[in-house]
């Protein structure tokens, strides 16, 4: 698992953008010469991700920019159409960026993949957020074990960190 002090590994993740057009965006886009808010999380549209965690995010866009972040990015195990989808219905288009691992490829490769088929979502990301500078992991967060809520991964605990 990527840890404090380590730099993101390389990855190209495949997007669509507000007219419909697909492209794709290269880790060294998001993160080179730049402070990121990186937010991994299980699904796009599932309950805890879409009622509590992202939305955090998105209205605090302004406050973590005012400290410091160039920009927030938020990771899922998704397609492209999904993810275009989600930030619409959250109003995050425009604000935070959506990016898709629909094979979990890059997430596998930060070593955040966690095996969700019992609750039958096969595999998805670990929730967790972290300040990346310049590629590089400065803070890293996960909630308690068997929590329920948004507490350590949310953006008040961000906020702390830039």
């Amino acid at each position: 698992m990527i840890a404090v002090g380590e730099r993101l590994p390389d990855g190209d993740f495949k997007v669509k953008d507000g007219e419909g057009n697909v492209g794709e965006v290269s880790v060294a886009s998001l993160f080179d010469g730049q402070r990121v808010v990186l937010i991994g999380v299980p699904g796009a549209f599932t309950s805890t991700c879409h009622n509590s965690h992202v939305p955090q995010f998105v209205q605090n866009v302004t406050p973590l920019k005012q400290r410091g972040a160039d920009r927030i990015v938020v990771l899922s195990v998704n397609d492209h159409h999904v993810m275009r989808a989600w930030a619409e219905a959250l109003e995050g288009a425009g604000k935070i960026d959506f990016v898709p691992d629909p094979l979990a490829t890059y997430t596998r490769a930060l070593g955040m993949d966690a095996d969700m088929s019992g609750g039958g979502l096969g595999v998805r990301c670990k929730r967790f957020s972290a300040l990346v500078d310049d590629r590089v992991v400065k803070t890293l967060n996960f909630e308690p074990e068997g929590s329920r809520g948004i507490a350590a991964t949310g953006a008040a605990t961000m906020l702390t960190q830039l």
